[in-house]
């Protein structure tokens, strides 16, 4: 607690410093007063902030009067500030030339930026102005994730998904992984919800690269990890559900970046800002006892503001083992959960702000038999500044500042799960284990981005990453404890990394590295049933590892080229990309034995990191009201830590974690987004996925086997339809393909098609209710065979209403 209480304190002494360093110094009350005496006239302000649609800061962009004279630059933070005299000397103008063009006297300015519409806005003198700007093309959108800055999907040399606040809110399901399944290949370790889900199988795999107890894909939200710091899964049901603006796929490997885990791509949850008085409820109720309940307010006083909310999602579940292989021991598996956030911000001149944001998450789970439990209480706390920093030289072009990025964030967590072996015919089951892992996180990031011209940008950073946790394993024999081992290690990553962004007339081309230093260290074991149950020392790993990356893209054909009846007016651009890429193992892949359903793996105290080389090359066709993103993608992973069968019986599968070889994932995607008419709108894609074993080792799987949990075939699509006088409707299917359970390829499971669907009425824009149903053909999806099959959610409906309150 001490080290949390010291944590914020440094946090908000080093926002007052840099508040301090960052405002002039001996200021007058008047800012223009000084400026005033020295022309004789009456200095006038031209300030404001230039932004995307979902408020991501443009940076580069040109504020243009009337006459085509380029006045300011935006900068890092999307800002802009000028007075008349600043304009003056930077264009080095004579006085009558000045009044010739009349920058603030006139009423019009224009707004220009690459990749986004030009926008023509009205100005007053001394009132700033908040410009939000469109990308260019009809349905075109905007990533910040893949290079941390602003940039058009389109230009993007990465294959990116956004998952707006309006497709989260019609998605059928309440939780996050179901929502994150509009996207295809998106998928976690199994097919099964998170809301029945054993945390342990909460990986998510992008690409086709699949996942173990850990994930392959980096979950982040401002810049703070999100993968569970001791297991590397996700507690999905963790953010608070009206906490969460929109969410951002990047897929492909991003470690130049990001470091560990995003060998598959990172998702970016971008959590809800306080930035207006306002206040959300959500409250619904369906099949299976599922309560959602959920509430978000935010308010603004001055320079400060806030925000507070939390949620229940509750679930009775249901039994997941199929109706014919079901005993006396099985009942359903479900969820009890709470969560809950709050922020306070405080803004600094010129958009800067420090930050304190705190969030706790309670959830208790049934895994499908009374002795077959878990329980996680996670605690996550972080604080930062956001500092925008002047031109790099008075020479450069006006107003070309930067932003500085600093993030410091840790959690407690304590996780405990209980386990039990099964009897044959599933008549009975008795006490085999319990668990209790208590895990401490502490992080820092720091980067800064600084543009050195209009088409030029940097970015550096640095991060690292610490974990000390212990694992106690009490073993139980006819209920009683037979032996305790008791396992204590501590893992640390450390990185730095540059990137430059390079964006010329229709180009775009990046490039970057990073290097990390990972750790593990000061690792223990002790077991009271051993002959000598004195602490022995475990392996250091220690690796140092370089992750490069390269992409470009070009517009074949800059949006709308050609006018009306163009055959691209959206434009036609390419795009490729080449990287590497890495995942350090958990400790939980090191040091703990798991189990799911009646399958047990033991852990591997001497893995060594997976290691990813891929690329990707796309085109991307922007027509009048649709766009359409084709992409083929090539990634091979060595080392990959995979559960290696050891035994297998009717009743228990024994396996153990090992670097198993090689394995690749070639394949292509198709997304696209169609607005054929005003209140219609069709998004989805397709992803093949040939992702197999390439190179094998001793007792491993065969060279040619399907990497276990990956189809090869999955394809998404949502109809929204939306009339005022009606309201909304929402379809959304998912197709998957057959797909394997294990990596010998002996438990095949089949593909299935499944339907929901989403309907709502809004009543004079603040109340609205709304109807879900999921799998609406109550089909029969296979999950999991561990070795007892395992089957996906039945259908179900559910109800809900929706409240806004506030600007």
């Amino acid at each position: 607690m001490a080290r949390r209480v010291h944590l914020y304190l440094a946090v908000v002494l080093l926002g007052v410093v840099l508040s301090d360093l960052n405002s002039p110094a001996q200021s007058p009350a008047n800012p223009n007063a000084a400026a005033t005496e020295a022309t004789g006239s009456t200095a006038v302000e031209l300030s404001g902030q230039v932004v995307d649609e979902r408020g991501a800061a443009i940076a580069g962009g040109r504020v243009v009067n009337a006459a085509g004279h380029v006045l300011v630059v935006t900068d890092g933070a999307g800002s802009f500030h000028l007075t008349d005299q600043e304009l003056m000397a930077r264009l080095a103008v004579q006085d009558n030339l000045l009044k010739n063009l009349a920058p603030f006297d006139s009423t019009e300015l224009r707004i220009e930026a690459a990749g986004f519409e030009t926008v023509t806005v009205t100005y007053t003198p001394g009132v700033p102005l908040r410009v939000v700007m469109r990308v260019q093309g009809a349905v075109d959108s905007v990533t910040v994730t893949a290079y941390r800055t602003p940039l058009a999907s389109a230009d993007s040399p990465a294959a990116t998904r956004i998952l707006t606040t309006e497709a989260l809110d019609q998605a059928a399901s309440p939780a996050f992984d179901n929502k994150l399944r509009l996207v295809p290949g998106v998928e976690l370790f199994r097919r099964s919800s998170s809301l029945v889900a054993n945390p342990t199988s909460q990986g998510l795999s992008l690409r086709g690269l699949g996942s173990t107890a850990a994930s392959r894909t980096l979950v982040v939200s401002g810049d703070v990890p999100l993968n569970d710091p001791y297991g590397g899964w996700i507690h999905w049901t963790e953010p608070p559900e009206l906490s969460v603006s929109s969410i951002e796929l990047v897929r492909g490997g991003a470690s130049d970046l990001y470091g560990s885990s995003a060998i598959g791509g990172v998702v970016n949850v971008i959590a809800q800002r306080p930035e207006q008085d306002r206040l959300s409820l959500l409250s619904s109720y369906g099949g299976e006892n599922t309560l959602d309940e959920a509430a978000l307010g935010s308010a603004i006083r001055g320079k400060w503001s806030g925000l507070a909310g939390g949620g229940i999602l509750r679930t009775d579940g249901y039994t997941l083992i199929a109706p014919g292989q079901r005993g006396a021991v099985d009942i359903p598996s479900n969820v009890h959960s709470q969560n809950g956030v709050i922020e306070a911000d405080h803004a600094f001149p010129r958009t800067g702000r420090l930050f304190l944001r705190g969030s706790g998450f309670n959830e208790a789970r049934s895994n499908g038999t009374p002795l077959q439990t878990n329980a996680t209480r996670l605690w996550r706390y972080s604080g930062g500044v956001d500092l925008p920093t002047p031109a790099l030289s008075p020479r450069t072009a006006a107003n070309l500042g930067g932003l500085i990025a600093l993030r410091l964030y840790g959690s407690e967590e304590h996780y405990r799960q209980s386990f039990s072996a099964i009897a044959a015919g599933r008549a009975s089951e008795s006490q085999t284990r319990f668990e209790h892992t208590p895990a401490e996180e502490m992080g820092a990031v720091l980067h800064v981005t600084q543009p050195l011209n209009t088409a030029l940008m940097v970015v550096a950073g640095a991060d690292t990453h610490d974990v000390r946790a212990t694992d106690t394993e009490q073993s139980l024999k006819a209920g009683k404890p037979v032996g305790l081992l008791d396992t204590t290690a501590r893992q640390r990553q450390t990185g730095v990394y540059g990137e430059a962004l390079w964006t010329p007339h229709a180009w775009t081309v990046s490039g970057g590295a990073r290097i990390d230093h990972f750790t593990n260290f000061d690792a223990a074991q002790s077991n009271t049933a051993s002959s000598s149950p004195s602490p022995v020392a475990l392996p250091t790993l220690s690796e140092t590892v370089f992750d490069p990356r390269l992409g470009v893209s070009h517009r074949l054909l800059p949006a709308r080229a050609g006018g009306p009846g163009a055959l691209f007016p959206g434009g036609l651009v390419w795009s490729a990309s080449a990287f590497r890429a890495y995942r350090a193992p958990t400790q939980n892949e090191l040091y703990r034995t798991g189990q799911v359903g009646q399958e047990t793996t033991q852990p591997n105290n001497t893995l060594r990191s997976e290691r990813a080389t891929g690329w990707e090359t796309g085109l991307f066709a922007g027509f009048d009201k649709a766009t359409v993103r084709v992409s083929y993608f090539w990634t091979q992973v060595n080392r990959p830590i995979t559960a290696l069968t050891l035994s297998s019986t009717p009743t228990l599968i024994l396996d153990k974690r090992e670097n198993l070889g090689q394995i690749e994932s070639r394949g292509f995607s198709v997304d696209f987004e169609a607005n054929p008419l005003r209140w219609i709108a069709l998004t989805g894609g397709y992803q093949f996925a040939d992702a197999t074993v390439t190179r094998s080792v001793a007792q491993a799987a065969p060279v040619g086997n399907w990497i276990p949990q990956v189809a090869r075939n999955t394809a998404t699509a949502q109809l929204r339809i939306s009339r005022a006088a009606l309201g909304t409707l929402s379809l959304q299917g998912r197709l998957s393909g057959r797909q394997f359970d294990d990596a010998g390829n002996r438990f095949l499971l089949h593909g299935y098609f499944r339907l929901d669907a989403y309907a709502a009425h809004d009543f004079g824009g603040r109340i609205e209710l709304f109807a879900s149903g999921e799998n609406l053909f109550d089909r029969t999806i296979e999950v999991g065979r561990t070795p007892t099959l395992t089957l996906g959610s039945p259908a179900l409906a559910r109800i809900g209403l929706r409240i806004r309150l506030g600007d």
